[in-house]
């Protein structure tokens, strides 16, 4: 136990964070808060340790081994928890400081989610919130690693654990001079002639939309694919096509978002969070998304 809280720990912490850099010992040091020369001395040290290489020359640049990746990918979980466990305990009796790593979907990059990140941050301000929107797939993959502790998911993963807060409606997203814009509500089988843009295959709202439209009796013609939102309005503006989305609150005035019926195109909201938000910075920022969620439904 010794070594491992002496050595090991620091060692395999310094592997760990090199990964996550893509093997740039500069940055890697840089994160830790160390100097380059220390963070390469603990990487040797364990190369020692294990009688393994775990860093190899390519070119102009460095990577680490497939030895080295397993042992990471092995040794992040336990790491993470540990740093979670430390910072619990040490700051048991604080929630105004620390840091919370939170995720949300690139859905949600205007409007509610934003407001209440800016609310939080007033009424916490000593919290620290070191956010990333990703991809739902990445999101899961993010909590279940420990890189993330906090998150905003559409839709709930069960591989990890989570509340479904509330829903997310989709609507139609036509040109302004679109022979429909001027509809309150639309069925979307009148779509059905439609050029769709959405985004790939592996997104969820590619698979709903997909779906819903089987269901209304035809396939969506997807004229382009692609995976920004932000772009996917623009080029709806511009008469390329059609999509479901969610309402943006930064709609461009050559867009009309318009509701569909019946009104059960949905997407479940959920908060999910993993093993490394038991700090108190982490449960507070759980606690305050659930209650803000809560009243707006109430």
């Amino acid at each position: 136990m010794d070594r491992w809280m002496g050595e090991l720990a620091p060692q395999l912490r310094a592997l760990d964070e090199l990964a996550a850099h893509e093997a740039h010992m500069t940055r890697a040091a840089d994160s830790l808060g160390i100097p380059q020369s220390s963070m390469s001395r603990r990487i040797h040290a364990l190369e020692k340790t294990l009688g393994l290489r775990l860093l190899i020359q390519d070119g102009r640049t460095v990577r680490l081994t497939p030895a080295a990746v397993r042992l990471v990918d092995r040794a992040r979980g336990p790491l993470h928890a540990l740093e979670a466990a430390v910072e619990a305990i040490a700051g048991e009796a604080d929630a105004q400081h620390g840091t919370v790593r939170f995720g949300f979907p690139l859905t949600m990059g205007s409007g509610r989610l934003p407001t209440l990140i800016a609310e939080f941050r007033r009424r916490a301000p000593g919290i620290r919130l070191q956010i990333k929107q990703a991809h739902g797939t990445q999101l899961t993959s993010d909590l279940k690693s420990g890189e993330l502790d906090v998150a905003v998911m559409i839709p709930a993963s069960d591989e990890v654990r989570h509340q479904v807060i509330g829903a997310q409606s989709i609507l139609a997203v036509l040109p302004v001079r679109h022979r429909l814009a001027g509809r309150k509500r639309l069925r979307l089988k009148e779509l059905h002639d439609e050029a769709f843009i959405a985004n790939p295959m592996s997104y969820n709202l590619r698979q709903l939309t997909e779906s819903w439209c089987a269901e209304a009796g035809f396939t969506p013609k997807i004229a382009v694919e692609l995976t920004e939102f932000a772009t996917m309005h623009e080029l709806i503006g511009r008469g390329l096509g059609i999509a479901l989305l969610p309402h943006d609150e930064r709609s461009a005035p050559d867009i009309v978002e318009i509701a569909l019926s019946p009104s059960s195109y949905r997407r479940e909201i959920a908060l999910a969070w993993s093993p490394t938000a038991a700090t108190p910075a982490s449960r507070r920022l759980l606690a305050f998304i659930r209650d803000q969620f809560a009243s707006r439904s109430a």
